[in-house]
């Protein structure tokens, strides 16, 4: 029994999608008349249509911002999918802070050259850092917001427009075989159902198209009217974007600058005269800016201003500070 009732249901669709495709192919003939939505309908469905169209662009142009390497943006996808961590690859700025680093420590620390690099090395990796927070505060306040509304509101919308097209292929399906069976009345039939019957049979059938293509329309009108509130929030999402990248530029505006004073200082030192020194007797620091000597020991020295002639400053490997003069016994060159 149930088997009988699949049947007939899988023949009944069948023939509905048969009479789709007629009706379809008929109009794009021009054989067939087509039920045309009223014009505000078909305002908000082509808003919709643009607002679909851009906030896919745009979330596709963030992503290549965020993650300009598109191999990688393929293995986010591909972990997104299947719902598993994303990788913690470094980025370029850490690559080219590491590789600095390394660079600065095979050149010696204690030149000018190695420890700029240090310096420089160091700044990147934190330019990187500060470029992973501003990623994942853009996701979080843009992308994300953005891919859930194509994936939720938008598909609902596109489904259920995508029923309605469906509810109006039906309805004027119906409407030609009224008007056949209109045409058909008064005249003979040898065998098979009357003229009349027909007509009933297809007029019964159109009113029930037209009330399911009427409720969809209300369905589908409701969801496209919600489209103006996405854009609300999408403002949001907009003003939380530009906040993300305000904080990010700061940062690196800061940390550069910061940088900036670093090296500066340390060029102006590799540029003072350096001596060599022997140290006559060994000294313990007396604060962060001084340094610790051990007896018999041969230092780079150089002087530190006109004003300070009882100090010098002393480098030691890759530490540098100011110990007293008297300490010292500078060795001629």
């Amino acid at each position: 029994m149930n088997f009988n009732v699949d049947l007939k249901k899988m023949v009944r669709d069948a023939g509905t999608v048969v009479n789709r495709v007629v009706q379809l192919t008929g109009e794009k003939l021009g054989t067939s008349e087509k039920t045309e939505l009223d014009a505000h309908f078909e305002n908000l469905a082509e808003r919709s249509d643009i607002t679909k169209t851009w906030t896919e662009k745009l979330l596709k142009d963030t992503e290549s911002v965020l993650t300009p390497h598109p191999g990688n943006r393929v293995e986010d996808y591909l972990f997104e999918k299947i719902e598993k961590k994303k990788p913690n690859r470094l980025n370029n700025l850490e690559h080219l802070g590491q590789d600095m680093i390394d660079a600065g420590n095979e050149f010696g620390p204690g030149t000018p050259y190695g420890s700029t690099l240090l310096k420089v090395g160091q700044c990147e990796q934190k330019l990187g850092k500060i470029e992973h927070e501003f990623i994942t505060n853009a996701n979080a306040c843009f992308l994300s917001p953005l891919k859930k509304y194509l994936d939720g509101e938008m598909k609902t919308i596109m489904t259920e427009r995508g029923i309605l097209e469906s509810k109006r292929l039906d309805l004027d399906a119906c409407k030609n075989r009224v008007r056949k069976a209109r045409s058909m009345l008064g005249q003979p039939t040898k065998e098979g159902p009357s003229p009349e019957y027909l007509l009933q049979q297809a007029e019964r059938d159109l009113r029930v198209a037209q009330a399911e293509f009427d409720r969809q329309v209300e369905i589908t009108k409701l969801l496209l009217e919600s489209v103006s509130n996405s854009h609300s929030s999408h403002l949001r999402c907009l003003h939380d974007l530009v906040d993300a990248q305000l904080l990010y530029y700061q940062q690196c505006t800061s940390a550069l600058q910061e940088l900036k004073n670093e090296i500066s200082n340390l060029f102006l030192f590799s540029n003072r005269k350096k001596m060599r020194a022997k140290v006559l007797c060994g000294y313990d620091a007396r604060n962060s800016q001084e340094i610790s000597l051990m007896a018999d020991e041969i230092i780079t020295v150089e002087t530190i201003s006109e004003n300070e002639s009882d100090y010098i400053m002393a480098i030691r490997g890759d530490q540098r500070g100011r110990v007293p003069l008297a300490y010292l016994e500078i060795l001629p060159n």
